[in-house]
């Protein structure tokens, strides 16, 4: 580079191989032209981007909905983290649209220049489905509330950016207050979010073929992967990051415990408690676990097929900790009101807006899952409060 042209980037020397960092913002026009310009003038072997294979296909695969497989999604109990994932996206694009620039699209940006001039590729990022149950299994339940808080709140944010501002988020002072911010709110989640993965980014950095690596990551990991580079990190570390913790003893017996206590419950009223009250037992588990769950289906607009569907089901899935409401009628949705191929291709555009979520089939199915749940689970609550009265 000459003098008169700004340095966008960061060099590390490590032992005989050259390190540069460029930071970026994943709504930003301005990161797009600085990570082509500066791959074009470096030349480096290798490009690392801060991507993993799921995301990366994404990126570049623009018909990515239209091959989803909604059935077999709610078969394999993904719905949630598709609702996670949906939000994330919905945020971002949300932003990007402000500034012109899809999200991420510096990142693929610096995969396509690497390719078209020959160089390796290397996807760094850790799987996100992996980052995202670490962060679910490792949480508290008071930190849970504050993630899905602020992933529902993500929905409805109206934050306006532009590329001076985003010039500004940029810089390290101010995104290093930002993640100490977030560390002293939420310490668990910005270690698994943040900290674990300049880890497994900077390992893999380091690790990459070539004399002369760049990397191209979003500018808040800069700090963490620049100190992490420095340190020897171990295979076993890198193993102990990227596993998703088992369940806890505790998380596999909640689900099995309302069910237990209601059973109890109608095997006690029968053997020591008035047998007549049975019947107006049986009659307020019923209503109170479907009239719940049908009203969550109706406020999603679901299919009348499904609401009828989430009346007759919640009661029974309440019973069985193997199968949820949301999962009957979520799949009833999607089969009685498919999402079309025009849902699939502008799932992205509609969900950046909440009327948009209740328009587009593919969000209407996820919605009739989550409030379908939402309302079981109140029904179960209310219905045991009538059961210690009636039994």
């Amino acid at each position: 580079m000459n003098d008169s042209t700004p340095c966008d980037y960061t060099r590390v020397q490590i032992e005989d191989r050259e390190i540069i960092l460029v930071g970026t913002a994943h709504i930003s026009q301005d990161s797009v032209d600085t990570v082509v310009r500066t791959i074009e003038q470096l030349k480096p072997d290798t490009v690392c981007v801060e991507l993993d294979q799921q995301r990366y296909n994404s990126l570049i695969n623009q018909q990515g909905w239209e091959s989803l497989n909604l059935k077999e999604v709610i078969k394999k109990g993904q719905i949630p983290f598709l609702l996670a994932n949906l939000a994330l996206s919905s945020y971002q694009k949300r932003m990007g649209l402000q500034t012109g620039v899809k999200p991420g699209a510096e990142l693929a940006a610096a995969a396509k220049t690497a390719e078209e001039r020959g160089m390796e590729v290397e996807l760094v990022d850790r799987n996100i489905r992996t980052t995202l149950l670490r962060v679910w299994r490792k949480t508290g339940l008071w930190n849970k509330l504050k993630v899905m808080a602020a992933l529902f709140g993500s929905l409805f944010e109206t934050q306006q950016l532009d590329e001076q501002e985003l010039a500004r988020l940029r810089e390290s002072d101010t995104l290093s207050n930002m993640l100490d911010e977030m560390g002293s709110l939420l310490p668990s989640v910005k270690q698994i979010l943040v900290d674990e993965r300049d880890t497994h980014m900077a390992y893999h950095i380091r690790n990459a073929p070539g004399e002369k690596i760049l990397a191209v990551v979003g500018a808040a990991h800069l700090p963490g992967i620049l100190t992490r580079l420095q340190e020897v990190i171990s295979p076993q570390e890198i193993a102990e990051i990227t596993t998703i913790p088992p369940k806890t003893t505790f998380s596999k017996m909640v689900p099995w415990l309302i069910p237990g206590v209601v059973i109890a419950l109608f095997i006690g009223g029968f053997f020591f408690g008035n047998r007549d009250q049975l019947a107006h037992a049986a009659a307020a588990w019923v209503l109170a676990n479907g009239l719940l769950s049908a009203i969550g289906a109706l406020l999603a607009f679901g299919h009348p097929i499904t609401v009828v569907c989430a009346f007759i089901a919640a009661p029974l899935t309440s019973l069985n900790p193997t199968i949820g409401a949301g999962f009957v009628t979520g799949f009833v949705q999607a089969l009685v009101a498919a999402p079309t191929v025009r849902d699939m291709e502008h799932v992205g555009d509609d969900l950046m807006s909440v009327k948009g979520w209740w328009q587009n089939r593919l969000a209407r199915v996820m919605l009739v899952f989550l409030f379908s749940s939402i309302g079981s689970a109140l029904g179960t609550f209310v219905a045991l409060g009538w059961l210690k009265d009636l039994i």
